[in-house]
């Protein structure tokens, strides 16, 4: 039995994964796994315990970590619109937690030391900075122009070089922007992308803060919990000292998601859109990536959806019956 964390558990991929795990294991083992979070939702995955608290506050990620968890899926943080609109809140939430679970993780292995756990750190395609190529490949510098990525990238950093020490076994995964998400809207700046076809989808209008000529980089919630379960159980030698990957995806415009839904829902959907530009958004934005070459990942076996199109029909196959 492979002991599961998974922090960031009650979130929309936590509880993706928890499902999936669930169900299939890892690496053909049964999973028996923890959720840790700030709260629940109220009908989801069944798994063996959930653990409410602050990552943030004193003793949880330590606590945690002399736990000896066997796989840590690290999926916790604030969102990139926040972190920006809170410079502190995104520091001590998304940094400095990562901090102490990897001291504690070290000190489990330094008082014995056949404990090596696989850690999955979910990074961002956010840890890059402009101006960009027409696509960015495994080569490209990670430069962050925001605090989220800033965060992130530090985050990225600390798994790498923990791994080296050999404290853990640590892989850090750079997911697109994941779409379409089910439920409610986040205060992440990218929320937009999956607003603009969930709303419509369930019969309310959605508004379009920026122009339709933007180009952005999206993966489903099906591709992401299958992102991060062949982290958990790929050999990692081939990954040498370079353990942050990005991650493939479809790159499309704003313009191309609206005639995707155009084609799966019809008009009248796509008629719920409601342009109404917001600065704020469309600066952030700006800063983003948009087009991946990633090769290295895709050697590696990871895979993502060809189309926005296919996007869509995992949304109308998974999480649109029970919206």
């Amino acid at each position: 039995m492979t002991r599961v964390l998974i922090l960031g558990g009650g979130g929309m991929v936590g509880q993706k994964l928890a499902h999936r795990l669930s169900a299939d294991g890892l690496n053909g083992r049964a999973c028996e796994v923890t959720l840790h979070d700030i709260a629940f939702p109220p009908s989801g995955a069944e798994v063996a315990q959930q653990r409410q608290g602050n990552l943030a506050d004193a003793g949880q990620m330590e606590g945690l970590a002399a736990e000896k968890f066997d796989v840590i899926f690290h999926l916790a943080s604030i969102v990139s619109g926040e972190a920006e609109a809170d410079f502190d809140k995104g520091w001590q939430v998304n940094m400095f937690p990562t901090w102490r679970l990897l001291e504690g993780l070290r000190a489990e292995h330094e008082a014995d030391a056949s404990y090596c756990p696989r850690v999955v750190f979910t990074s961002s395609i956010a840890v890059f900075g402009g101006p960009y190529p027409d696509k960015i490949s495994d080569d490209y510098l990670s430069a962050p122009q925001t605090s989220y990525g800033a965060q992130k990238s530090i985050c990225e950093t600390m798994i790498s070089d923990f791994s080296r020490k050999g404290f853990i076994d640590g892989i850090s995964i750079r997911l697109p922007t994941i779409c379409v998400r089910p439920g409610k809207p986040n205060l992440a700046a990218s929320s937009f992308f999956s607003g603009i076809i969930r709303e419509p989808l369930n019969g309310v209008e959605a508004v379009l803060p920026v122009a339709d000529t933007v180009r952005h980089w999206h993966a489903s919630p099906r591709s992401a919990a299958g992102f991060l379960t062949h982290a958990a159980s790929m050999e990692l030698g081939p990954l040498g000292s370079r353990r942050a990957l990005n991650l493939p995806g479809v790159s499309c415009t704003v313009a191309e998601q609206i005639e995707a839904l155009r084609e799966a829902a019809g008009n009248d959907v796509v008629k719920l859109i409601k342009p109404r530009r917001d600065e704020t958004i469309m600066k952030i934005v700006e800063g983003w990536p948009r087009n991946f070459d990633p090769q290295r990942a895709i050697d590696l076996g990871f895979e993502a959806e060809s189309s926005f199109g296919e996007i869509i029909q995992v949304y109308l196959e998974d999480d649109l019956p029970r919206a």
